[in-house]
C-alpha cells in the first residue's frame, strides 16, 4: 500500500466522515459542492488518495506561492490559477485532456468559501471543449458524507445542464451550512456571459 492510500485508510478509519463513491470513467472533470470550508479540499484528496487515482485541481494563485502551505499544495495536485488570467488555464487543461489517456480535474465552481449567487463557468467550459463527462462531486454534513455519484455530459443548453446539477446537489450542505449556495452560472441569466460562454463551441 502507497504512503498516500495508507494516510487515507488510516484517516478514514477514525473519521466520523463517510466516504461514498461511483465507477468514474478514465476522463472526467470533477465538481465539487457545497464548497464551504479548506476540509471540502482535504475530503476529496483523501477520497482520491484511497481509490488511487491521480488528479488534479485548481487553486487560487496566492495559496500555491504561499510559503509554507504552497508546497503541499502543489505536491497534493495543486494548479495554480490566477484568476485574472484563467482563460490560459483552461485551455492548458483541455490540451491535457485531449492527449492523456487519463485525465482527472477537480473543480470547486463556487470559487469560494463563502456564499455567493454565481459559479465560475471554467469546468463548463472544459466539459463543452473536450467532450468529457461532468463527475459530480460532494460533501453532506447532514448525512456526514462525501464523494462523487453519477456524471453528466454538457450540453450547450446552460440552463438544462444547470439545473441538472442544482437538482443533484439540492438538499445537500456544507461543513458551514450558513455558506451553502444554489449552483447558478452568470450565462443562465445575462446573454452576453453566455455568447461568451458557448463562444467557439459546436452544439450540431
Amino acid at each position: 500500500m502507497g504512503i498516500k492510500k495508507a494516510i487515507a485508510s488510516t484517516f478514514m478509519t477514525f473519521s466520523r466522515w463517510h466516504f461514498v463513491y461511483e465507477d468514474m470513467p478514465p476522463k472526467a472533470v470533477v465538481i465539487g459542492a457545497p464548497h464551504t470550508s479548506y476540509w471540502d479540499g482535504w475530503l476529496m484528496v483523501m477520497a482520491f488518495w484511497k481509490v488511487g487515482r491521480p488528479f488534479r485541481f485548481l487553486v487560487k494563485d496566492s495559496a500555491v506561492n504561499a510559503p509554507v502551505i504552497g508546497p503541499i499544495i502543489r505536491w497534493v495536485g495543486g494548479i495554480s490559477i490566477d484568476r485574472s488570467h484563467s482563460n490560459g488555464v483552461v485551455g492548458s487543461l483541455v490540451h491535457q485532456a485531449r492527449v492523456n489517456p487519463t485525465f482527472t480535474v477537480i473543480i470547486a465552481p463556487k470559487g469560494t468559501r463563502s456564499a455567493r449567487k454565481y459559479w465560475k463557468s471554467g469546468f463548463y467550459r472544459i466539459a463543452l471543449e473536450t467532450g468529457l463527462p461532468v463527475q459530480l462531486g460532494f460533501i453532506n454534513r447532514k448525512t456526514h458524507t462525501y464523494g462523487w455519484a453519477g456524471n453528466l455530459h454538457m450540453t450547450g443548453d446552460v440552463t438544462a445542464d444547470m439545473n441538472r446539477i442544482r437538482a443533484f446537489y439540492d438538499g445537500k450542505v456544507g461543513f458551514k451550512p450558513q455558506n451553502t449556495s444554489v449552483p447558478r452560472l452568470r450565462a443562465e441569466d445575462d446573454p452576453a456571459a453566455r455568447e461568451w460562454l458557448l463562444e467557439g463551441i459546436d452544439l450540431k
